[in-house]
């Protein structure tokens, strides 16, 4: 990937941030951060990965809510960035946070299960 396309990633997840928080008024949309964003190499479609903080009633509400303002924020994307061609956006759901507190589980469990077996193998005369 070109140097390129990475400062136009880097440049529409800061646009797009700022739009979200500043200029979108849906009060569906809650807590929402964008985590990464990729962008094809003929610029013309863009991934946007975003995290939503909230319940399962939370999530929902904020995701209806981008999906309903994909064409608005594409139209203030254009607005303030220099391209031939504004990319079609698309959300995502970011679930590395969700996947890594599933690791973290499994690991305090693992560890866990060591240290009772340590205890229970009678290891700890002194």
């Amino acid at each position: 990937m070109g140097v390129r396309v990475e400062k136009i990633q880097e440049q529409i997840k800061h646009e797009v941030s700022q739009i979200i928080l500043r200029g979108l008024k849906d009060p569906r949309i809650g807590f929402v951060t964008i985590t990464s964003v990729d962008v094809s190499s003929d610029l013309r479609n863009a991934r946007i990965y975003v995290s939503i903080l909230g319940n399962d009633k939370q999530f929902e509400d904020t995701w209806q809510g981008l999906k309903n303002s994909v064409g608005y924020i594409r139209q203030e994307l254009a607005k303030h960035m220099r391209l031939r061609y504004v990319p079609q956006l698309s959300f995502y759901p970011d679930t590395t946070m969700e996947y890594s507190a599933h690791i973290q589980k499994l690991i305090n469990k693992i560890h866990q299960s060591d240290q009772e077996g340590i205890t229970d193998d009678g290891n700890n005369d002194k």
